[in-house]
């Protein structure tokens, strides 16, 4: 027998924001909720994004997800206040991108940093005794210089990441490599640059956003909703109405901290101001 009535979900759109530096928690959340979204049969998935990128395989991840899902999945993916770098990698993942003109996006591009102490440790008398298995075992190590040959095999670790970058772009986007080359050197541009570079369809809001995926799922733009989908919050949240969801300046900090301490000497896709 064949139920008449259609589930909720299939005359909704679903939601998923991606906020932040985006790293191994992003993608656990955000695979996640991909996975409900395919459970629950929604039509279309308005993706909002507002993020300066992040960790490369995270990255990646996000975005094999969102084009398997989009084989059955209209996604439309929305450019907040900044979509950069890694940000930009996962709106890939999207049939169609929209933004504001003033959204700061691009970006494209792999950055590695290590910190260099030795001028320091030589100051208050600390050095370190390192027994190794081969001559590059310590590369990037804090307590001394790069040599010329660590210097060429990070160069080269990097090159293969953006050239992984750039064929993304280009392939999601229809560019030529080439072209696509010409502005993914690292530099940011508006939402605006961004249409005009073929890396954006439209200029728009969340909302016109929306409504865009409502009208490609063949439903009312005018009468469509949306949920988010998001982990349940903790019953105390619940009951104090998500007072504490909100970060301070403060535990903002401690968090981009960590992350930097944890991604010391990994390739980054992420647009640092």
């Amino acid at each position: 027998m064949i139920w008449p009535f259609k589930p909720k979900t299939t005359k909704k759109i679903a939601r998923i924001e991606i906020t932040g530096v985006i790293a191994g928690d992003t993608r656990k959340r955000v695979l996640k909720a991909l996975e409900t979204v395919k459970e629950k049969k929604f039509p279309a998935l308005l993706l909002r994004i507002d993020s300066p990128g992040g960790t490369v395989g995270d990255s990646q991840e996000i975005y094999e997800a969102l084009k398997r899902l989009r084989e059955k999945v209209k996604i439309v993916a929305s450019f907040g206040n900044i979509s950069a770098s890694g940000g930009v990698y996962i709106g890939m993942g999207a049939e169609h991108i929209m933004a504001n003109p003033g959204t700061i996006t691009g970006s494209i591009g792999v950055i590695l940093r290590g910190n260099n102490l030795e001028r320091l440790l030589d100051k208050v008398g600390v050095s370190f005794k390192v027994i190794k298995s081969g001559p590059y075992k310590d590369i990037l190590a804090f307590d001394r210089q790069l040599t010329a040959e660590e210097q060429n095999i990070l160069q080269e670790m990097i090159d293969t990441s953006y050239q992984q970058f750039v064929t993304t772009v280009a392939e999601a986007r229809k560019l030529a490599v080439e072209t696509v080359k010409n502005f993914a050197d690292g530099r940011i541009f508006t939402g605006q640059q961004a249409v005009e570079l073929g890396v954006v369809d439209r200029l728009g809001t969340e909302e016109d956003a929306r409504r865009w995926a409502a009208e490609l799922a063949g439903l009312d733009p005018e009468k469509t909703e949306y949920q988010t989908i998001e982990e349940p919050k903790p019953l105390l949240n619940r009951i104090l109405g998500g007072r504490n969801q909100s970060k301070t300046a403060i535990g903002a900090a401690i968090d981009w901290l960590e992350f930097e301490l944890a991604t010391s000497g990994q390739p980054l896709w992420l647009y640092r101001p």
